[in-house]
């Protein structure tokens, strides 16, 4: 792997770095935009639709006809993002898996606080199942507040008694609104892209009336028996280092199925950037033979 990609990397990223002061409809329609300038390939095609009676984007991949479908989850921290900005990941992961991917327009706090998120995402699965989808032809994915809005699924169905997917991938979880990991204040000088403080700001907008360590909200603090197998990937340089390790912990002592995939020296979500970073395009091979071989297992 290339030590020059990641310093190249690191050095513009940190010229983007989220600003959490900023206006909210200045960083939505900033991320959008950004989002906007990254090239999709032309084999791409993106349908805007609604499943569950929740707004999504299907992103399928010409030549590539499959019964597997990935229910994908976007990041922002709750507030900022969308369905249609995740498309050049997805579209990645789709390719990659050789499976359709949703990608949920979950609503946004603060405008819908928790749990309009989770109830979205729910209503999402839900759908695929009334539309007659096998659960083991579909995996759960999600990057950031989607990796932890992802496990935040994976319990309601539990819970619920609901039939689980065949398996579930998530990049750089936030997993712990209350903030206290250690790697949120151990790993600021080398996160080129988030900073405690612009995560504090934002909690709120979230959590709302509820509490911060919710096991909905935060399932680094949930009991995670009964769900299925996970790949759980984050970088060394990133300040949610420490959740992904703790949802993997959690995990394994609840005796599910759990590999924890931590990448030295590449930032929040580095799959993202698998066009200029050999991490990430290693990492996203990774996960395609994970969630690959566990659709093939659920259908033999």
């Amino acid at each position: 792997m290339s030590k020059q990609q990641q310093l190249e990397l690191d050095a513009t990223l940190r010229q983007g770095a989220f600003d959490p002061k900023g206006d909210l409809a200045e960083l939505r329609s900033g991320f959008e935009a950004l989002m906007r300038t990254i090239p999709i390939p032309s084999d791409v095609r993106k349908t805007s639709t609604a499943v569950g009676g929740v707004n999504v984007v299907e992103v399928t991949v010409d030549g590539i006809d499959s019964a597997n479908v990935i229910l994908y989850f976007h990041g922002g921290v709750y507030v900022i993002g969308s369905a249609d900005s995740s498309a050049p990941l997805v579209a990645d992961l789709a390719r990659r898996t050789n499976a359709k991917v949703i990608s949920v327009d979950y609503r946004l706090a603060p405008e819908n606080p928790y749990p309009a998120a989770v109830e979205d995402a729910t209503a999402a699965y839900d759908g695929l199942l009334s539309l007659g989808m096998d659960p083991s032809n579909i995996a759960i994915s999600g990057e950031s507040a989607g990796g932890g809005l992802t496990a935040a699924v994976l319990l309601t169905l539990r819970d619920a008694g609901m039939p689980m997917p065949s398996s579930a991938f998530v990049m750089s979880p936030w997993a712990d609104l209350t903030l206290s990991g250690n790697t949120i204040v151990d790993r600021q000088d080398v996160d080129p892209i988030l900073k405690g403080e612009a995560l504090s700001l934002r909690v709120g907008d979230y959590v709302a009336s509820g509490n911060s360590s919710d096991p909905f909200i935060s399932p680094v603090f949930a009991d995670l028996r009964g769900l299925p197998p996970l790949l759980i990937q984050a970088g060394s340089h990133e300040i949610l280092l420490s959740d992904a390790v703790r949802l993997a912990e959690r995990a394994a002592n609840a005796d599910v199925e759990v590999t924890l995939d931590v990448v030295p020296g590449v930032p929040h979500v580095f799959q993202a950037y698998a066009a200029v970073l050999d991490e990430g395009d290693a990492a996203l091979d990774r996960a395609a033979t994970f969630l690959k071989a566990h659709f093939a297992v659920a259908q033999r």
